[in-house]
């Protein structure tokens, strides 16, 4: 034939062609007319397999099959015929013809037929098989979603959780997933294989079909497994097992609870994967199929190993952190006072707004002078570092405060301290974790002096203290910022004196966000005696018991603050004390002021001698104070510059002061035995349980406390 002949009529070869195709070809062929229904179709193709040509013929395609969404996909099939643009691996999700099994994918491919003059005929489609890509796909999205969505927090059953949201209805019908009860505790897991009676907690379950369903176990309970199951032999060889449950097998009747749970829901396929991590044993993931989905395969078995294993290393995860989170909790709670101590004129409470807080720590220390150290304080960091660094930090402040030393220069010696250990950290090989933490704290030291009803306060970093008036107005001391401890700075700690009036709340905060929130809400603070009595307050103005209370227990203000913080704020609050002054009584106070002569010693010892038998003092005591007082005033005369001053003082313990101008410091000395002097402060130290010396700027205090005997009952 010519080259510029027409296109001859189709001969034998390809009429035989396509007769192959038809009847041979495994691709799936459609051939539709404009009508879009079934003109002819592959015999030969798989999906043909138990279906009869007769059943398809005369049918329009999407009544012919069971096709999933199936108005959109015949929209664009006829798109095909009308505009005659191909369309190419058009993907379908489409079930057998009157077959009960999940839909499976199919690729689809439709051309429009035209005759030489250009008339429509109708349409050819190609239809290939492509449910096994698809699966793999399906697991390989899985897979990825499991990475993205499980392990964002440090909480092994919020993990869980996460897992079975993350795995139902996409992937299973049911997900149960279930931790040895060790495991959550921070403890060790056990290793493999799992020993008989080991308890594991069902951490997490979710359904498909709702909450309501038939559970073995409820969420939390706390179980044994009974074996052989397939639930035991996984555990025991860490391989994953995919069953089948057309019939009931025998292991169904070792655990009567899971059996009921899994005929209820009609389960017909099992996927059982082991959380195992180095060869312990975290727990058990349990995966249920029932008529809705595909069953398990072996393909599933990689899917489920790498689920697993990211699963077990979030779990992991978070038990160190429960681990390191329980031993610094543990720690720290031994390091602090089981509580703050409550003197005559200052009521105290403490609370851990926080359960992260690791590094912050408070103390209430006894001065001398009825006087009392606050302190608060937060260590940069978290877990057993922050805490051992707090411990450290706590200890060197009670020595310290022995010292009786100002607010600033305590803090001044403490940072030195901080320094030391910062460089200690800073020289720790590179490899160490603690080589990249920088050692910072901040700090808030303040001395209440309950006799002048005055708050000297220093503070290093950036915490502040709240001041909340009896009249219920909020004040934020201006206090100048010292240096975060740890930092080597030459700026200077300084003080601020703050006048207290009695019934004020001093709130110390180891969070700013705290101390921001009391300043702009002093009214949690500040609940008036006669909102709960009214007659309270008339009773503590009155003096009659200088212990009671001004007004609501701070126990109760602690518990106000923290229910009134934002939830923004709460997960970053540390730690919170407050102390409310208290009036000190008078009659437990007497002071002389005393001549720079040798008769005062008589003096002294005959004031002291009064004053103890008005406090109904007897016994040993009145002459061991006698003796000390002859002591101190006679090395104040001999050592000191006047003016000189006696004070007795009659709180938690006897104290006895004496004043004087003179800024030569005391020390203590132990005399030969031909020495005729220098026993003084020996004989003082022997008969008091405590003694120091106290500077300011008009000189010195040394004083001496001694206990007081045991009130007749």
């Amino acid at each position: 034939m010519a080259p510029g002949d027409p296109t001859p009529p189709m001969g034998e070869a390809e009429e035989a062609m396509l007769n192959a195709l038809f009847t041979q070809s495994p691709v799936g062929l459609h051939l539709l007319d404009t009508d879009l229904r079934v003109v002819r179709v592959n015999t030969a193709t798989s999906a043909m397999r138990g279906v009869s040509p007769a059943a398809l013929l005369g049918h329009r395609f999407s009544d012919a099959y069971d096709i999933i969404d199936a108005d959109r996909h015949e929209a664009a099939v006829r798109e095909v015929l009308e505009t005659g643009v191909p369309l190419r691996e058009w993907l379908v999700r489409a079930r057998r013809k009157g077959g009960t099994a999940p839909p499976g994918y199919y690729a689809m491919s439709v051309f429009r037929l035209d005759n030489p003059g250009g008339q429509v005929l109708g349409l050819a489609l190609s239809v290939v098989d492509v449910t096994r890509r698809e699966r793999a796909f399906e697991r390989l999205r899985v897979l990825d979603t499991v990475r993205e969505r499980v392990g964002r927090t440090m909480d092994s059953v919020v993990t869980c959780d996460e897992l079975v949201s993350t795995l139902v209805p996409e992937y299973a019908e049911v997900a149960v997933v279930e931790l040895v009860d060790a495991v959550l505790r921070g403890d060790d897991p056990p290793l493999s294989p799992l020993p008989a009676g080991v308890p594991l907690l069902r951490a997490a379950y979710r359904n498909s079909r709702g909450p309501d369903q038939v559970q073995a176990h409820p969420v939390g309970a706390v179980l044994r497994l009974p074996g052989p199951t397939p639930f035991t032999q996984a555990l025991a060889d860490l391989r994953p097992r995919v069953i089948a449950l057309e019939s009931e097998p025998p292991w169904l009747a070792t655990d009567p609870a899971r059996a009921e749970a899994i005929i209820a829901g009609g389960v017909c396929s099992l996927l059982v994967v082991p959380l195992a991590l180095h060869g312990s044993i975290l727990g058990l993931v349990s995966l249920y199929r029932g008529r809705y989905l595909e069953p398990y395969d072996e393909d599933d078995i990689e899917l489920a190993l790498q689920m697993a294993d990211h699963t077990a290393l979030c779990i992991d995860n978070g038990r160190r952190f429960t681990r390191e989170h329980t031993i610094a909790s543990t720690v720290q709670r031994h390091l602090l006072p089981h509580r703050p101590a409550t003197h005559t004129a200052l009521e105290t409470a403490y609370v851990p707004t926080a359960t992260n807080g690791a590094g912050s720590w408070y103390d209430t220390i006894s001065l001398s002078a009825a006087r009392t150290a606050l302190v608060i304080g937060n260590v940069a960091g978290h877990g057993i570092h922050a805490t051992a660094t707090m411990g450290q930090l706590r200890t060197v402040i009670r020595s310290l405060a022995a010292f009786d030393l100002p607010p600033d220069e305590l803090l001044a010696r403490l940072n030195d301290t901080a320094t030391l250990l910062a460089a200690e950290r800073a020289s720790l090989p590179p490899s160490d974790p603690l080589h990249r933490e920088a050692l910072t704290a901040a700090c808030v030291y303040a001395v209440y002096d309950p006799l002048t009803r005055m708050c000297t306060v220093a503070r290093a970093g950036h915490l502040a203290p709240v001041i909340v008036r009896p009249d219920g107005t909020a004040e934020t001391p201006d206090i100048p910022i010292g240096p975060p401890l740890g930092v080597t700075s030459g700026s200077p700690f300084t003080t601020c004196d703050v006048a207290l009036e009695e019934g004020s709340i001093l709130a110390l905060s180891s969070s700013p966000v705290v101390a921001a929130h009391l300043a702009g809400h002093p009214g949690l603070l500040h609940r008036p005696p006669d909102a709960a009595d009214p007659d309270a307050g008339a009773d503590a103005g009155a003096g009659a018991d200088p212990g009671a209370d001004a007004g609501p227990p701070l126990a109760d203000l602690c518990d106000d603050v923290l229910y009134s913080l934002p939830t923004a704020l709460a997960g970053r609050a540390g730690a919170l004390l407050l102390a409310r002054t208290r009036p000190f009584p008078a009659d437990r106070v007497a002071s002389w002021e005393l001549e720079p002569e040798p008769a005062a010693v008589c003096a002294a010892r005959h004031h002291a001698g009064e004053q103890l038998a008005a406090w109904g003092i007897e016994g040993d005591t009145v002459f061991n104070t006698e003796l000390i007082v002859s002591e101190l005033v006679t090395n104040a005369i001999r050592h000191g510059a006047p003016p000189l001053a006696l004070r007795l003082i009659n709180d938690r313990t006897l104290t006895c002061e004496v004043r004087d101008a003179g800024p030569a410091a005391p020390r203590l000395r132990h005399a030969r035995t031909v020495d005729e002097g220098g026993r003084g402060l020996f004989i003082t130290s022997q008969l008091a349980q405590a003694w120091g010396t106290r500077y300011d700027a008009e000189g010195k205090t040394i004083w001496t406390e001694q206990p007081l005997p045991p009130r007749p009952s």
